[in-house]
Order: C-alpha cells, then structure tokens, then sequence
C-alpha cells in the first residue's frame, strides 16, 4: 500500500504486519488510534515504527527476532567469503568473456581478525561461523554480557579497539540516533589500511560519501553491503557502482526457512497479543522472558484486579488519586523477582476505569506519568522453607483519598487491599484492617456490618430472591461481637433495588458494589 491508502484504511483494523518496507508514523498510528492494537514487525529492525507513538496510542508493538537469525549470520558469512575472493567481480568478468585470474587473487581468512560490530542474535551467530572458518573474533556491544562471548570464543573491546584491530569489520548493530553514520570519515581513519567491511544490519549505520572517499584511497580494501541508507539505491550510486563494492538487495533474510519461520513468529505474535496474552517480543512493554511471564500470569491478573478494586473505593473524582504504593511479599531476592509487569498492571487497574484513554501494558506508566500519578514499590521479605510460589502476596495502597468505604481504610489513613493467588486464582484477603478470603472472579459486594447471628443468611436471601447467584463469601472481623467485613462475590450485577434492601439491613454500617 502507498502511505495514503494505509492511512485511509488503518482504522478499519485490529492488527498492523509490515516488512521493513512500511513505513508505520505517527500519523498511521492517530489513524488507527481507538481500534489498531498490534503493530507487528516481520522481522527484527524496528526502526520503521514510531515507538514513542505507539507507546502514546496503547498500541503494542511486536516483532519476530529469532526465525530470521541464522538467515541473517549466512549472508553475512556469504558476502565475507565472496568479498576476500572476488567471487562476484569474477563471475561478472568471466561472463563477459574476460578470463583474469591474475586480476582477482583473493586473501585467506584463516588467521584474521574479525571484529563483530553489536553482540546480540545475528552478531553472536557470525561470530561462531567465523570462528569455525579459523578466524579470531572480537566484538563490541556495550550491552553484551562478557560470559555469552566468552563462551563463543569471542573478546569483547572498546569500540576503538575493535576497528583498529579488525582485519574485517562485521556490521550486526540498530539503527539509533547513536548509531546513525557511526562508521564515518573519523572511524575509517582509526582503521588499519585495506580493512574490509561487511554490513548485512541496516544501512544507515554507515556514511555512505565516507565509505566512498574510504574506498577510493585505499583505506578500506573493499566492501560487502546487503543494506543501503536509501533502499533501493539510485541508479547512479558511486558506492553500489564501485569496483571494490559486493553489494546484495537487502537478502540477509531472503532464505525460504527464514520467511516461513518469519511469517509463523509473527502471525503467533500478533494473535498472541489480540487474545491479550503477555507476548515475549514486544518491543514497548517492559521486555519480560517468557517463562517469567508464565510464572507471573497469575499474579499479573491479581494486580490488575487490585487497582481496579482500589479506584472504585475512592470517593469523589478518582483523577484525585496521586499516591499508590504497591508491597510485595516474597521470599525471592530483588534480582530473582521482575516486577516491572506487575507495577505496569496495578497502573492499568487504576488507570483504566477513570480515563477514556484505553490502557494496556504499554502505556500504562506513560498514561499514569501523564495524569500525576505517582507509584512506588517495596518487597517485604518473607521467610518460606519452600518458596516456589514467586510471591507470597500483593498489596495495593492509596494515600491522601477519602473511601466511599470506610472499612478499607487502614489504620494509617490509607485505602488499603491485599491479595494472593490460591489454585492459579486470585483471592481478595485484606480489606483495610480486616482479614477476608474471596475469590476475585464475577464481581464483589464488600458490607461493612455488626458482627452478629443470621447476618449471612439476610444478605443471601435478598440475593436468592433476584436470581444473583453468590460464588464465594468470606467474613473478616477485629473482635467478636464488634465490627466485621463481608465480602460477598457475585456473577452477577445486582439491581440498584436489591443493594438498597442489603443497605436497609438494620446491622449493616455501609457497603460498596465493585466492578470486577
């Protein structure tokens, strides 16, 4: 599609897929802003998806890093070893009925120094291929952890270091504002003379003039290139059209395995995301490995109902709300428990009943920053001989808000709910002071009341009487014959008539509908 004929046609969609090729801006995104909820990106680079603008429009953005990977690392390794020996001059030569072996005499690699330009999937996978052809490998990232190249047999250097070493110099980084024309005429000049450069990344990386004037004096021997600042190229390029350039368009992950492996990651991807699962590849929600994510979900469901909880307890405009504080007890180490993903679900919870803006795991913290609200979080560490539940519990509080239930509020003055997850499912077990056990599935009436006989049986009659079914109830109290809590859950929502009559109820104090 041309770039109007996707903004006319975005907001008639859930999900976005694009190649490399699709551009998707922000004014793509206000396009789609209220329906479009996935972007997903076939293939690694994002560079072509406005983030921030997603971020903004609640829209997750996915992509698909690994099936491409090893399709990536063998052009890399192909355009190395045609490089070194001429592979494609000669061919071109010969075709043309030109037999120049004198012409073409190549260089070993065996024995050179590779240096491996940004250490993550596809730059870790050179590096063992080049390994295995007898090359010795450095690389620079300045995220890579030390171990992972150690175990490939890689040394990892200064960026300096690595280009003045390098006999060939491997391109494997992003394209960033940092990273735009990095290879440009001052790093060429720290290069040792007839270096040779492979960049199978994202053209923009290299100043392409630079490269040039490189190539002209010698300085840099020759290039191998599959990607281009402009794509594709004009006709007229000096660097596409000169006689010590390899040059491929953009085939790095043109394999048949790679674009079936990259169609499936990402259609899973997306569908994964629609059905509102935690995807492993979002590229803008907190980056939450898989198995974490499995271990979390239950808890990730029990933080969202918290928030939702705790708004709805709030008297008077709930855009009052500026403080909440979310405890978490567990018997794991900082280091052992992310809890970027639950803090971004409690915000959700808050957040999303009292906005118009539709809030997901990507914007929640952007939304929340946006309306004031400040969130803070503390582990309390709990003792457990056998600890393999990651958390104990999860408490949500809200400071300085008056409760249009009173019995929420802590001692301290706060709004106060706290929950763990029994079987898989979240339960409700403290509300304010008091200890309750309910099941957080259907929706929930909270009754404030004089702890005193026949009290249940007059709530559920008044219930049975208009067909709402009761799926759990709990009864939480300080001291015998004083104040209790009941905390009734519910599949359905009570009429406004049937929560006055429980209101009549001469023991009852107060009580609260709550919207699960």
């Amino acid at each position: 599609m041309s770039p109007a004929e996707l903004l006319a046609k975005v907001a008639q969609f859930d999900a976005l897929i694009v190649r490399s090729g699709t551009k998707v801006t922000r004014e793509v995104l206000e396009a789609g802003r209220g329906r479009l909820r996935v972007v997903g990106r076939a293939g690694v680079g994002i560079d072509n998806v406005d983030l921030q603008a997603a971020t903004e429009a609640g829209c997750l953005v996915v992509n698909a890093p690994t099936a491409n990977t090893v399709a990536a690392a063998e052009h890399g390794i192909a355009l190395l070893a045609s490089m070194a020996r001429n592979v494609s001059q000669a061919d071109a030569a010969l075709k043309a009925g030109k037999w120049q072996r004198t012409k073409y005499v190549g260089v070993s690699l065996v024995g050179k120094t590779l240096a491996v330009m940004g250490f993550g999937k596809v730059g870790s996978e050179v590096a063992r291929r080049a390994k295995g052809l007898g090359m010795h490998v450095i690389a620079h990232d300045p995220y890579a952890p030390a171990d992972r190249a150690r175990a490939i047999g890689a040394e990892l250097v200064s960026f300096d270091e690595a280009i003045g070493r390098a006999d060939f110099i491997s391109l494997h980084m992003p394209l960033t504002p940092a990273t735009s024309k990095v290879f440009n005429d001052e790093s060429f000049a720290k290069m040792k003379n007839g270096v040779r450069i492979i960049n199978v990344a994202r053209g923009g990386v290299i100043d392409e003039d630079a490269l040039v004037r490189a190539l002209d004096s010698g300085k840099v021997a020759q290039a191998a290139l599959d990607v281009f600042t402009e794509e594709p190229p004009a006709k007229d390029s000096k660097l596409v059209l000169h006689e010590n350039v390899t040059v491929t368009p953009h085939l790095g992950a043109s394999t048949v395995e790679a674009q079936e492996g990259v169609a499936i990651e990402i259609a899973e991807a997306v569908v994964g995301a629609l059905r509102g699962e935690l995807a492993a590849t979002a590229v803008n929600a907190p980056m939450v490995p898989a198995e974490v994510m499995s271990e979390l979900a239950p808890y990730v469901s029990l933080a969202e109902k918290l928030g939702k909880l705790a708004v709805q307890l709030v008297a008077g405009e709930s855009g009052g709300i500026k403080g909440v504080k979310v405890v978490y007890t567990t018997a794991r180490g900082p280091d052992d428990l992310d809890t970027r993903l639950l803090r971004a679900m409690v915000t959700k919870g808050i957040v999303e009943p009292v906005s118009s803006t539709f809030v997901n795991l990507v914007n929640a913290d952007y939304t929340a920053k946006q309306r004031g609200l400040r969130i803070t979080e503390e582990r309390v560490s709990h003792e457990s001989p056998v600890a393999e539940a990651p958390l104990e519990s999860i408490q949500v509080r809200l400071s300085h808000v008056q409760s249009k239930f009173a019995g929420a509020i802590s001692d301290g003055g706060d709004i106060v709910l706290e929950g763990r997850v029994k079987y898989g499912v979240p339960h409700l077990t403290v509300v304010g002071p008091y200890e309750v056990d309910v099941s957080l599935e259907g929706n929930l009436i909270l009754c404030r009341q004089i702890d005193q006989p026949g009290m249940i049986g007059k709530v559920g009659n008044i219930l049975g009487q208009t067909n709402v079914n009761i799926s759990f109830m709990s009864v939480g109290r300080t001291f015998r014959g004083k104040q209790a809590i009941m905390a009734i859950g519910v599949d359905e929502e009570p009429d406004k008539e049937t929560l006055e009559h429980i209101g009549h109820i001469p023991a009852i104090e107060e009580f609260v509908f709550l919207e699960l």
